[in-house]
Order: structure tokens, then sequence, then C-alpha cells
């Protein structure tokens, strides 16, 4: 699928490649990373896809016409990660009590916060632009990362490793590459921004995952 995402991730790339070197995604795929790491990142992950389905609920409402408003309804009503993420806390160890109770980390609170601004302040092209890093460099995963062979990392590998996002990536590729062909400039330019922004912070995601990012104060 080439159009204006691939243009993005393109001009991504530099990033793209130092999510994929993060020591994060290599000790979950040789099985060294601590249990308690995994255990912070599912937390965090949890409220993250919290604040995700948010923003995609905002993005409905941007739809300009009918047949992308039933395309964005489709994204709203399929939560493909939550089962995963159910499975994964028990298989862990934790409860949904220690994953509700988790105090959001200051990166995924920004990160977050990102994605609700462009939403609150721009129309569906950056709304998607900004949703979009987070499937697609988790279903990358398959291709830069692969099966771990750990038991309960192999699990959460397995999920990426079958393409269980590809759905969900075509659909806002889609979205980003139509937008993007109906606006101007300026408009592009707000998509862009929103794309880089959230692909650092998709980097900075796994390095607060593997410092168990706190609060200073």
């Amino acid at each position: 699928m080439a159009g204006f995402s691939q243009t993005l991730r393109d001009e991504a790339q530099p990033i793209w490649d130092a999510i994929f070197r993060h020591r994060f995604l290599h000790e979950i795929k040789d099985g060294t990373l601590p249990l308690e790491t995994f255990q912070y990142y599912l937390g965090q992950d949890y409220h993250y896809l919290e604040g995700f389905g948010r923003v995609v609920s905002m993005a409905l409402a941007k739809a300009p016409d009918s047949e992308l408003l039933q395309q964005l309804a489709h994204r709203v009503m399929t939560p493909v990660e939550r089962p995963l993420h159910h499975r994964l806390i028990e298989a862990a160890g934790l409860t949904m009590a220690d994953v509700e109770s988790a105090e959001r980390s200051p990166t995924n609170t920004a990160y977050v916060n990102h994605m609700l601004t462009t939403a609150a302040h721009h129309g569906l092209g950056p709304t998607a632009a900004a949703l979009l890093p987070c499937p697609w460099t988790y279903h990358l995963l398959k291709d830069e990362v692969g099966q771990s062979e750990h038991p309960l990392y192999g699990q959460w590998t397995h999920f990426y490793v079958e393409g269980f996002l590809q759905a969900s990536v075509d659909a806002w590729r889609g979205f980003v590459d139509e937008m993007a062909d109906r606006v101007g400039d300026q408009e592009r330019d707000a998509m862009r921004y929103a794309f880089m922004v959230s692909s650092r912070y998709e980097y900075m995601f796994w390095d607060a995952a593997y410092r168990r990012e706190q609060w200073p104060v």
C-alpha cells in the first residue's frame, strides 16, 4: 500500500529503527526481561489503550461522510487487544485490580494527551495519523522481533506474529491516505507532525516501561 502513510513511515524510519532496537523488546524475545518490568508494562499499556479508545471515539465524530463513519465505527467496536490483556494479566500473576489501580506514568500521560489534543483541535487526518504508529509498529514486531520461546512472553509475541493487527493497520493507513488526498498542505503538515510525535512517544513508552518510570515527586 503506497500513499501518504508510507511517506510518513519512511520519514519516521530512524525513530522506528530505534524502537525495534530497544532492550525491552530484545529481552522479551530472549526471555530475560524481569517479570516485574513486564507487569509494569501491562498496567501502563492497559491504561494507554483506554486513552487510545477514547481518541478513536473522537475520530468517529470527525468522519466527513457516511462511508468513513461506518469504517470508523467498526474500529470503535473492535477492541482487538483487550482479550490478550486479560489473558496476560492473569498469566503474569496480576489481577484486574492491580492493573486498574496502576498510576499512568508521565510518558503514558503525555502520549495520551498528545492524541487527545490532536483529536480536539484537528480533523480526521491528523487524528488518524496520531493513532497509526501504535498499531503499525506493534504489527511489525512480527518481523522485527519475532516469536519468543518464553512461556509468558511467547503468548505476547504470538499475538503480533500471527498478524492480528493487520486489519487495524490497514484501516488506519487507509484513513490517513484518504484524508491526505482530500486536504491541503497545512492539514498534511499537521498529519506529519502528529505521526512523528506519536512515533517518538512509541519509543519513549518502551523506554519508560523498561525503566519502570515513576513520577519524580
